[in-house]
């Protein structure tokens, strides 16, 4: 029996999982770490606490297990983080992360100056504050000294593949969000290197997600107690891991994820070509490609209101306290953008929003309000697929808000589609050391290791009369945020 190491690099902690190659997993180990918001709108992260992460849990991850049996490892890591070394490969800064908001100037300048079109053109989409072109013009007009001194841009993901191998590498898929790929001929453009006044060889090599770059280093080997033999693959932004760990790929599967941000996925074999860009049109971690809607708060919009609002960490109590008959019928609205929106409106300035509340108005509608505002969000974006001619009838979810069987239903309802959920739902964590076995020759393919390893637990279905209800409520939805998207500027 080999054994396969898979690597979470999430937003709020680093997640560990021991798998073999029949698809069981032996063990798990989580190492949160914080995170900066130094200002409003801002968030970054130290790479040195994903490091202290990694060394404190592998050991963990591993203790009563023969590490002698571990052939490889995988990571899928939060996409669109800058990360920045200097010619001794130490960090340069902080990580400005995928929700940090900072950039909507030099996104202006990208998509109004340089033009969507020509963005477009070069890399298959526009610019969006969370990407990390933008963030690299910011630094370069905020911190020009820093802007100076960098060596090599990474991605989160590629910095703890570093930290492993001593190499440099990016896999298509995370680089896709970077706005510095030529997605369509997987390649560094380098017409968007210039715009951005830096050079490829500042830039990581470029891998297929299930490639080795390369084995651990002897010492690092030693320190976290794994043989030195043990693959590393590039790895793949988290959505297109998670999606790999539940059987996304190939021509037309469909993954919602619903984490601290919330994601519809769309795997295709094919390039596909976009007459809009509010959604992304990405490579996928199979070597195909996928299109993307990613908005930035979705269960974090729970957990703020719950936690940080009313003071409870009881999710499933305040989620019972929703009447069956309020389903559909909530006057509440909620639009989920407390950290600014991406797909499809791509507003930095967008804030979170409550609206329709009455004198009785129950602390219960504002739940509810806001798990519906999430789904609504989500179904912007799934509106924007459909608009294309994709059929989206049937779904996986998965993610922390998936957990929930009330928000499922909701999910089903709103956007009148099955979702079918996986038996083993270790995000991207799974798919990064499937990807490994694929390295290792255990698979042929990415596609052959889902099916091996990828089933269906249960299915949630869309029930007919709350599909008309939750689609009288989303055209009303739809209204709002047009409505008030002039007053958000004024009110930062």
């Amino acid at each position: 029996m080999s054994l396969y190491i898979g690597i979470d690099l999430g937003t709020s902690s680093l997640k560990l999982l021991l798998m073999d190659s029949a698809g069981t997993i032996h063990n798990t180990v989580t190492k949160e770490y914080p995170l900066e918001f130094p200002q409003p709108g801002w968030s970054q992260q130290n790479p040195e606490d994903w490091k202290k992460a990694l060394f404190e849990g592998f050991p963990e991850l591993i203790q009563g297990f023969d590490a002698s049996l571990i052939r490889g490892m995988g990571c899928g890591g939060q996409m669109h983080g800058l990360v920045v070394l200097d010619e001794n490969d130490n960090v340069i800064r902080p990580a400005i992360l995928w929700n940090d908001g900072r950039t909507a100037k030099q996104v202006d300048y990208l998509n109004g100056v340089i033009g969507k079109d020509k963005l477009s053109q070069l890399t298959a989409n526009i610019a969006f504050a969370g990407f990390t072109a933008p963030k690299i013009l910011w630094m370069e007009e905020n911190e020009p000294e820093n802007f100076a001194r960098i060596a090599k841009i990474m991605l989160p993901k590629d910095y703890i593949n570093y930290i492993l191998t001593g190499v440099h590498a990016c896999d298509y898929s995370d680089a896709s969000g970077m706005l510095l790929l030529d997605v369509e001929h997987k390649c560094w453009s380098k017409e968007m290197l210039d715009i951005c006044h830096i050079t490829e060889a500042q830039m990581p090599k470029l891998f297929e997600s299930y490639d080795c770059i390369g084995c651990v280093k002897p010492e690092i080997a030693q320190l976290l107690g794994i043989p030195a033999d043990a693959k590393v693959v590039a790895g793949a932004g988290d959505n297109a891991a998670a999606a790999v760990g539940t059987g996304v790929v190939g021509e037309g599967g469909c993954n919602i994820s619903l984490g601290t941000s919330g994601t519809v996925f769309i795997s295709a074999k094919e390039f596909p070509t976009l007459d809009n860009n509010a959604i992304h049109n990405f490579a996928h971690a199979d070597g195909g490609w996928h299109l993307m809607g990613c908005m930035l708060s979705a269960a974090s919009c729970n957990k703020w209101l719950l936690e940080d609002i009313l003071g409870t960490s009881d999710h499933a109590a305040e989620q019972a306290s929703i009447a069956e008959d309020k389903l559909g019928e909530n006057h509440v609205f909620f639009l989920p953008y407390l950290m600014g929106e991406r797909s499809p409106i791509n507003d930095t300035n967008a804030r979170g929003t409550f609206i329709g509340m009455t004198m009785d108005t129950a602390r219960a509608d504002l739940v509810q309000a806001v798990l519906e505002g999430v789904a609504f969000a989500i179904r912007d974006s799934v509106e924007v697929a459909r608009s294309l001619g994709i059929e989206i009838n049937k779904s996986k979810i998965c993610g922390g808000g998936a957990k929930s069987p009330l928000w499922k239903r909701i999910f089903a309802n709103v956007l009148n589609c099955e979702l079918e959920i996986p038996v083993s739902e270790q995000g991207p964590g799974m798919g990064g050391a499937m990807l490994s076995m694929v390295a290792c020759g255990e698979y042929a393919s990415v596609q052959d290791c889902c099916k091996a390893l990828c089933s269906v637990a249960s299915t949630v279905k869309p029930e007919p009369e709350l599909v008309v209800k939750y689609e009288a409520r989303y055209q009303q939805f739809k209204k709002i945020y047009p409505a008030v998207k002039a007053l958000f500027p004024e009110i930062q």
